[in-house]
């Protein structure tokens, strides 16, 4: 259970970044919500896509396409979150 937390916290770190990565010039966000929308658009693409496609990996190798829908989705979120936090002018 514990690895499992900690596992998701630095998929999260990693597609966070990935996320923020495949956007162009600064976003206003923070670090830790970066963090967030990471483990968010992580556990939401592999449940998705696992419903889907099952959760097996034959290749016993790294699921890579996981990965890189997970920071697509993950660069929306931030993008979305991005447009809700920002205060009217």
């Amino acid at each position: 259970m514990l690895s499992a937390i900690i596992g998701a916290i630095i998929a999260g770190i990693i597609i966070g970044a990935l996320g923020r990565l495949l956007l162009p010039g600064k976003q206003n966000i923070s670090i830790l919500m970066t963090i967030v929308i990471g483990i968010i658009a992580s556990f939401l693409t592999t449940l998705i896509l696992g419903a889907i496609f099952g959760y097996e990996n034959e290749s016993g190798g790294v699921a890579w396409w996981y990965w890189i829908v997970s920071a697509i989705v993950a660069a929306i979120g931030i993008v979305l979150y991005g447009r809700m936090s920002r205060r009217p002018v």
